[in-house]
This record gives C-alpha cells, sequence and structure tokens, in this order.
C-alpha cells in the first residue's frame, strides 16, 4: 500500500467523484487540503464570503447533478456557510462543505477559530463529521458523497483538525471508487393500486416536483403523461419538468407562483399523483381547498415525507424515475386505458383563455412585460437562477422553462443573494452554456461582491435586475399591519448606483426606463458578457408599487390588476 499525505487520499477522492471544480477561501487551518489541490486539475475559485462559496457549489450540483464542494478554514468560515447548508438541505441539493478546525488539542482551550461547527452544522445537513483520525479521512469523505447522493440529496459538512490533515496515511487510489448509492425501487403493488387509481378518476393530474429533475425522470413523466393522456402540472422547484409548450402541461398551482389556468385546472381535477413534490405552503395555500374531495397519491424516496403536510390516500416510497418506469410498464401492460380526450380538451381550454397580460406599455415598466420580453430573448437551452422575492414570483408566473436543471430557485430557503453565485456555478458546470440571473435590487447587494470572482475568473453571464427601489414583497405582507416601515431604498439620494458597482467590479450594465428598450438591452448584454467574459446587468427601473397575484387559498387568489 502506498504512503502519502491524507490531504493527497482526499484529493484522489474527490476527483474520481467527479469533481472538477471547488469554490472556497484558504486559510490557515485548511492549508494541507489547498497544498494538495494544486497537484491536480482540480479548478479552484476563490471567492470573496465562504456563503458565496456554498451558493456557487450549490449552482454547480444543481445544473449537473454531481456533488458539489465548497471549501473555507476554521472559526468564521464554517459559520459563513450555515445558510448555503441550510439552502441545499431545504431544496435537496447535495453539497460538501469541508472546514479547517484548530488542532485536536486545542479546541478545549478556545483556541483562535476554533468553534464547534459540527455542532452548529447539524441541523442543516444530512451529516456532519469531525474527522478524528488520518486514516478515516478517504472513507469519511467516501460516505459524505454516498450520504449526499442517497435517498432525498443534500448537504454534509467534513471538518478538519489541522493535524489530522498533516498526517500521512497508507491508501492506494488505483484501487478505490465511489460507494454504491442504494437505489429506492417502489414496491409494485402499490405502483399498480396507484395505477388503479388514475384509472378510477375522471380528471386527474400528475404533479411534478424538484424530486422528478433530481432523479433525472424528466423523459419518463413525459411518457407516462402521454400513455395515460394526463395533464401534468409542475411545483416551482420542478420548473422545466415537462416542456411548457407540451400539450398536456397544465401550469402551476400556487397562492404566489402560479398561474390563473393552473389553479383552476387543479380545482377541477378529481385525483393528483405527485410525484417527487413536499407540498410547500405557497403551493398549497389553505389545506382544505387544496385537499378538496380529490384523492392524493404521493410518491417521495424520503419515507417521512409522506403524511408531513397531510395524509395521502396512497403513499409510494421510491426514487421518482424507478417509480414513472414501474407505472409506465404497468401501464402499457393494461388491455385499455380511459379515454382522458375531454378533461385534457378542458385544461387546454383553461390555458388558452385564462392568462394573465404580459402585453403593457406603460411607464414605469411592468413586470409582466419584462418576462415576456426574456421569454421572447433567450432560447430554450438557456440556463436562469432567481432567488426570491417578488422577482421570484414573477418569474414563476411567466416565465418559461422547457428543459430540467434550466430553471433554478432556491425554493424553501429563500436566501436573498444567491443569484450571483449561484449564476457562476452554474457557468462552471456549463462552460459554453447561457446562463442568466433574474435579480431583485434588494437581492443584488447581499453577495454583490462575488462579482469579483467572475470577473477574476472570466465567467461571463448576463443579470437582468427588476429595481422598484422598495422591499416589494415585505412591503406587501405590511399592508396587514397597515404599516409602511423601512422598506425604501434611496439610490437616487444617498444610496447605490447598481451600475457603476458593476463597473467597479470590472463589468459592466445598462438601465432602462421604458418597454421598448428593453429588447434592444438584452441583446447587447448577451453580446457585451460574450466579448468581455465578464457578467452583464441589465437593470430594469419597474413600478414602484408593483404587485403580485396571491392569496390564503388556491380558490381565492387576488389579482393585482384586471385579467382578460
Amino acid at each position: 500500500m502506498t504512503r502519502m499525505p491524507a490531504m493527497d487520499a482526499v484529493v484522489s477522492v474527490l476527483e474520481s467523484e467527479g469533481v472538477d471544480t471547488v469554490f472556497g477561501c484558504p486559510g490557515a487551518a485548511i492549508l494541507p487540503l489547498y497544498a494538495a489541490l494544486r497537484q491536480t486539475e482540480i479548478d479552484h475559485l476563490i471567492v470573496r464570503h465562504e456563503e458565496g462559496a456554498t451558493h456557487m457549489a450549490d449552482g454547480w450540483a444543481r445544473t449537473n447533478g454531481k456533488v458539489g464542494v465548497a471549501i473555507g478554514t476554521s472559526g468564521p468560515a464554517g459559520t459563513n456557510m450555515i445558510t448555503g447548508l441550510y439552502t441545499a438541505l431545504a431544496d435537496s441539493i447535495p453539497i460538501i462543505c469541508v472546514t479547517g478546525q484548530a488542532p485536536t488539542a486545542k479546541l478545549h482551550q478556545e483556541a483562535f477559530q476554533a468553534v464547534d461547527i459540527v455542532e452548529i452544522a447539524k441541523p442543516v445537513t444530512k451529516w456532519a463529521v469531525q474527522a478524528k483520525e488520518a486514516a478515516q479521512l478517504p472513507w469519511i469523505f467516501r460516505e459524505a458523497f454516498r450520504i449526499a447522493r442517497s435517498a432525498r440529496p443534500g448537504p454534509v459538512l467534513i471538518d478538519l483538525p489541522l493535524d489530522v490533515q498533516k498526517q500521512h496515511i497508507e491508501w492506494d487510489a488505483s484501487i478505490d471508487g465511489p460507494l454504491p448509492v442504494p437505489r429506492v425501487e417502489p414496491h409494485l403493488p402499490r405502483v399498480e393500486r396507484a395505477l388503479d387509481m388514475i384509472v378510477a378518476a375522471r380528471r386527474p393530474l400528475i404533479l411534478a416536483g424538484g424530486g422528478v429533475i433530481g432523479a433525472e425522470a424528466s423523459e419518463v413523466l413525459r411518457e407516462v403523461a402521454e400513455v395515460l393522456n394526463v395533464p401534468v402540472q409542475a411545483t416551482l422547484m420542478g420548473k422545466g419538468a415537462l416542456p411548457e409548450d407540451h400539450p398536456l402541461y397544465a401550469g402551476m398551482t400556487g397562492v404566489q407562483t402560479t398561474q390563473r389556468y393552473g389553479n383552476s385546472s387543479f380545482l377541477e381535477s378529481d385525483l393528483v399523483l405527485a410525484v417527487g413534490a413536499r407540498f410547500g405552503d405557497r403551493h398549497t395555500g389553505a389545506l382544505d381547498v387544496y385537499r378538496g374531495e380529490r384523492r392524493f397519491i404521493h410518491v417521495d424516496i424520503e419515507p417521512t415525507q409522506l403524511g408531513k403536510v397531510f395524509g395521502p390516500d396512497l403513499g409510494v416510497v421510491s426514487d421518482a424515475r424507478l417509480f414513472l418506469d414501474a407505472l409506465l410498464a404497468a401501464a402499457r401492460r393494461r388491455a385499455r386505458l380511459p379515454d382522458r380526450s375531454v378533461w385534457v380538451a378542458r385544461v387546454a381550454e383553461l390555458k388558452r383563455t385564462l392568462f394573465r397580460r404580459e402585453d403593457y406599455d406603460e411607464v414605469p415598466i411592468k413586470p409582466a412585460r419584462v418576462f415576456a420580453q426574456i421569454n421572447e430573448a433567450f432560447d430554450p437551452d438557456t440556463y436562469f437562477v432567481t432567488a426570491i422575492g417578488l422577482y421570484q414570483i414573477w418569474s414563476g408566473m411567466y416565465q418559461k422553462a422547457y428543459r430540467p436543471r434550466h430553471y433554478q430557485v432556491c425554493g424553501q430557503a429563500g436566501p436573498l443573494g444567491w443569484e450571483i453565485p449561484a449564476a457562476i456555478g452554474v457557468k462552471k458546470a456549463k462552460p459554453d452554456a447561457e446562463v442568466v440571473g433574474v435579480v431583485g435590487d434588494y437581492s443584488f447587494q447581499f453577495l454583490v461582491e462575488e462579482l469579483a470572482v467572475a470577473a477574476q475568473y472570466d465567467v461571463p453571464f448576463v443579470l437582468i435586475m427588476l429595481n422598484n427601489e422598495y422591499l416589494g414583497l415585505i412591503r406587501q405582507a405590511e399592508l396587514e399591519f397597515e404599516m409602511n416601515y423601512e422598506v425604501d431604498i434611496h439610490y437616487d439620494e444617498s444610496g447605490s448606483d447598481n451600475i457603476k458597482i458593476m463597473e467597479a467590479y470590472g463589468c459592466s450594465g445598462r438601465r432602462v426606463f421604458a418597454p421598448d428598450e428593453i429588447a434592444d438591452s438584452l441583446a447587447w448584454a448577451r453580446k457585451q458578457a460574450e466579448a468581455t467574459s465578464r457578467p452583464v446587468l441589465v437593470e430594469i427601473m419597474i413600478e414602484r408599487e408593483a404587485n403580485s397575484a396571491r392569496g390564503p387559498a388556491i380558490d381565492n387568489v387576488i389579482e393585482p390588476e384586471p385579467v382578460p
């Protein structure tokens, strides 16, 4: 057996697990790992904040389905990563955060930057572990990758004391390989029962959640929908699971990110097959209305998700793709399937008639017009990222998605600032793809320093900012309390100039005030990003009191203005 530095063995594990890029910031307590990294072909991007590293690893993992890696030193580096770990856990994204740590003998002495990051990280990880023995290191990393990818994917944190990192161990990478990830197969009698319920229903819907995308199940989802002739809806995390121009696409149900025809189709349904969805509150709204008299089949890879929000009529524990494969096979064995043409035509009619306007010419610009222009300007192969706020809600309402993994949103945790580092991760995962971040004026400034990373490493993408100089979603929530408190951002008086911020980081931008300027500005930004290999901002000044559809229940959504 070959004797080598323990960190060399760790890096060999990273390479064999498919990691070609890591995101992090060196520090004294993690330098042995960095010394090993510099001997490899793995790219490293030095971030400006460790939270940015986690979101970059997150975007990278969402794009290629592999396990992203973020690295930091001891103390505040680890605590800075907590938001990214929470985001990955909430959205089932496999990432590994590696932290340095003070030497083992100093941990009980309140040494400089020594904090029990394992205990801090446990609530927001699938596994948090501190290496105690150098000989365990490659095995800990192997197990970390296995856990991150297994069952419901998610994040892992590995804490490395400096003295453990410095040791040598016996390790032969030539006879090593990834640990097997167990396949969660469905119990076939439950698949048959699910098919029986679908066949018996008059107006069934399939609800595709993020688990469909994570399981690479989009193609078999389409086949199932077509064989059964059942309309398909998507959750926010499932957007892109079925192309939105597919005849069976039935929109999105919800009390925020929603289409009018999506809610109406859902309310008319009598059975919902939910695959890889968790019934988030922004999707369901009031549960008594959401459940109604319809029956539910809930398929999820994580057993404890079943019944967490409400008890389904049938629960199936399974990987989304394996369940859909089994359902498709069972459907093809049936001698006769019901004619769904009347129901499919009804859903198509709702889709044709229940829409929201997008063709506004007013100044200030209305958000719907912005997304109409985005849909026109970018092709289906474009990768989009967006975070949290009114602009996320508008994006969910208006923006079209046609490919899995091409529409990425931090769905549950909703950390402001996610877009810029996530876009960097996406672009590093797909260097030849066009990447677009849709941002709000407030979120833009949370991790704006990561623009320096994109500029340093020539990572181009387009940022489209919807700027109402206002915390619009918070203002909307404040209406309940009849107040308007601390939601103003005074750019013109004493605040920041977003175009100058871009220029300060070696990037560029353009401000748009009128609807007829949007198309030309987007075309300019695309060319500018390609020519400079830097991020480019199109800042679109929208109406200050811009609002969105919302309500307590899916049958009581208040429209911001009259609709056709």
